[in-house]
């Protein structure tokens, strides 16, 4: 087993959303199908995967989101998105959302290094506060264990699953230093 490096994670710029949108898809579809909470419920459609993405760029455009992507031998493999806190008392806070990792590249570090590239984005925006939420007992909320987010606590019954049953969120936080 190889582990992922952080030197293909890049910032997405909004002239690159067509070229790499057909990977990002296939990310967001993989994501969903292999049950992942993340306001989807499977099987995803293309369609639904395109608007979704399309909303993206458009949030990258305005300066409110940023878009990471892990690539491995040119191709997407994994990507994350910090949204910019913009309220006035707020400009040193950011969320964290939508961490994806295609099936066959978890278990390398990728999503570690997508994190860890997020949380230096952050310092560069001078944010010093992120937040960000996970469904309850999901592989990810030991992901965020580890690399030191805090529990705020768990919201009961928010999101519906691909069960059909309604699955608890977990609230973290995690203050950074800059640097």
């Amino acid at each position: 087993m190889t582990s992922f490096t952080d030197s293909s994670i890049a910032v997405v710029r909004p002239e690159e959303a067509e070229r790499i949108l057909p990977d990002l898809i296939a990310l967001l579809r993989d994501t969903v199908d292999s049950g992942a909470s993340v306001g989807f419920i499977p099987p995803l459609g293309e369609d639904e995967a395109h608007q979704y993405w399309q909303g993206v760029f458009s949030n990258v455009e305005q300066s409110t989101h940023i878009l990471l992507v892990a690539r491995e031998d040119g191709r997407v493999v994994g990507s994350v998105q910090l949204e910019l806190a913009t309220k006035a008392n707020a400009l040193h806070r950011a969320e964290v959302q939508k961490l994806f990792v295609l099936q066959s590249q978890r278990r390398r570090g990728t999503g570690r290094a997508l994190m860890q590239a997020i949380e230096q984005v952050a310092r560069e925006h001078k944010r010093t506060l992120l937040v960000l939420d996970t469904r309850e007992g999901d592989v990810a909320e030991k992901l965020y264990r580890k690399i030191g987010y805090q529990e705020v606590g768990v919201i009961p019954a928010y999101a519906l699953n691909a069960n059909g049953e309604l699955d608890g969120t977990i609230i973290f936080y995690k203050a950074l230093p800059l640097a």
